[in-house]
């Protein structure tokens, strides 16, 4: 059930970084924020009763909030035109236990291609908490071309290759290497490639922060 959670979480940044980008109407978005905010909370609400009290699942399965809720916070500020300062600090906040979900994955869950996923996310939380929260504008392309690639790298592939049965949960040293140096390389030649340009969206029609990895099994 996570996994397809993960699939149509792709599927919203992806559609959140076009709309920074200026290719997609802000309340257009809204409304897909709106569905895929709704899902990740029925979701892991789900999964947490079928834990049976198992505090691993439980724990994985917690993270999945903290994106639902974020996601429905985006859709509803969206349609009501709020300022971004609120999703901008709470981004904050997710970036942090973010850091802390990857710690969980590489250590307790021994799932290191997902704990790789979570430092994306929490990168990507820091970038809308500057965007949103400080309002520096000047990061708009840079943030709306992060989030559509994560879309893909950090959703729609790995749940994809979840859901087809080609990627067993495991300590894949090999896929987090990659996925490490994917990102490094990636990110820095993008910001090198935007920084001498402006802002195309104003900060109003914002995306949204991605899924909890690690809550995918």
């Amino acid at each position: 059930m996570a996994n397809v959670g993960l699939l149509f979480v792709g599927a919203v940044l992806f559609m959140n970084g076009l709309m920074l980008l200026g290719k997609v109407d802000s309340r257009a978005a809204a409304i897909f924020n709106l569905f895929v905010g709704g899902l990740q909370v029925v979701t892991p609400t789900y999964l947490i009763i079928a834990a049976n009290g198992d505090p691993t699942r439980i724990m994985l399965a917690s993270g999945i909030f903290l994106f639902g809720f974020t996601y429905l916070y985006v859709g509803i500020g969206l349609l009501m035109g709020l300022d971004t300062n609120g999703v901008g600090y709470y981004s904050l906040f997710v970036a942090i236990v973010a850091l802390g979900f990857s710690y969980a994955s590489f250590r307790l869950v021994k799932d290191q291609p997902f704990g790789v996923i979570w430092l994306y996310w929490a990168f990507l939380w820091f970038l809308f908490f500057l965007l949103l929260g400080l309002k520096i504008e000047s990061l708009t392309p840079y943030v709306g071309w992060v989030t559509a690639i994560e879309g893909w790298v950090t959703g729609v592939i790995p749940a994809f290759l979840l859901l087809t049965g080609y990627w067993v949960p495991g300590n894949f040293s090999e896929t987090a290497i990659a996925l490490g140096a994917f990102a490094v390389l990636t990110f820095t030649a993008l910001w090198f490639v935007l920084r001498h340009r402006g802002p195309r969206r104003p900060t109003q029609e914002y995306g949204a922060p991605g899924y909890p990895a690690g809550s995918h099994g």
